[in-house]
């Protein structure tokens, strides 16, 4: 990879983005060792560290992360830029990624993928699935999507989804063993298949509300994971009980391998937004995206 200033931002912004060199190498299409080089030339010609390397992890230092805040958007609309320049009169061009939880995929993700794909072929779709909450903004996302209850208020936010319950669910198998429970409290007697953060390490008290009153139930278990999948798929094995997102068990309890307990007591949740900047630029591509996604959200039953 020869050496020009524009060609080692670029390297530096990709390993600054992905947090791993060998991530953004795959992304430029270049090797590990070459991306590095062109990184180092960067920092030699600067006169300053950008990147702080270790064996496991890639962090920014304090200049690489001015660097990376200030140029970023700017290459970003310049590469952007370039690709409409190359696209037909009216095509639209350009990337997209965002960042999404995984109980968001099927309801959001899945159904809207092959519409955009269809009318914007050459428009990129970059979707990281991750549980935590990342920093759109310094980690150079488009945008995410979350619970209204984890937006920060300086987003805008656009509604994806109707509202939704989380329930308490178990096994046949577990109920017979273990009893049912009437109440929020009494799940301090049961085995519970805890959500572990992925952002805080902490156990993910399980939240109940029924007429004015709520209650937050700091539940506990053998088992924790972070991912529903996990969790689910224990409390089929009657393992314990755990707390999901009522449409992703749907076919559980229909099939009758869970079973819903603690119903009266469910929480409703606002759904799911689609959240950026505010004062962010937004590019075309973005703006497809975010109509198309707000199109097939809105008729659910048409597209399945």
């Amino acid at each position: 990879m020869a050496f020009t200033p524009l060609n080692a931002l670029n390297a530096f912004l990709a390993v600054a983005r992905r947090r791993s060199f060998a991530a953004a190498a795959s992304e430029l299409r270049i090797s590990p060792s070459a991306l590095s080089q062109s990184v180092r030339q960067l920092e030699a010609r600067l006169g300053v560290p950008l990147l702080s390397r270790t064996t496991r992890s890639v962090a920014l230092t304090e200049a690489g992360r001015l660097l990376f805040e200030q140029a970023g958007p700017a290459v970003n609309q310049a590469l952007e830029a370039m690709k409409a320049a190359a696209a037909r009169t009216g095509e639209v061009t350009g990337k997209v990624r965002l960042t999404v939880p995984e109980i968001a995929v099927p309801l959001v993700i899945t159904p809207v993928l092959p519409r955009f794909h269809a009318r914007y072929p050459r428009v990129e779709v970059d979707i990281q699935v991750e549980n935590r909450r990342a920093d759109i903004v310094a980690e150079g996302f488009d945008a995410g999507i979350r619970l209204e209850e984890f937006l920060e208020r300086d987003m805008v936010h656009v509604r994806l989804t109707e509202a939704f319950r989380f329930v308490v669910v178990g096994a046949p198998s577990y109920l017979e063993r273990r009893g049912t429970p009437e109440k929020p409290k009494d799940l301090l007697a049961h085995d519970c298949i805890c959500y572990r953060s992925p952002t805080t390490g902490a156990l993910y008290p399980w939240e109940f509300e029924r007429g004015k009153k709520s209650w937050r139930v700091p539940v506990s278990g053998s088992i924790a994971a972070n991912t529903e999948t996990i969790m689910v798929a224990m409390a089929e094995a009657g393992l314990g009980l755990t707390y999901a997102f009522e449409p992703s068990v749907l076919p559980q309890l229909k099939h009758g391998s869970l079973r819903l307990v603690l119903e009266p007591y469910a929480a409703l949740v606002p759904g799911f937004f689609l959240y950026f900047p505010s004062r962010a630029q937004v590019s075309p591509a973005f703006r497809a995206f975010m109509d198309t996604a707000r199109e097939v959200t809105a008729n659910p039953k048409k597209n399945t």
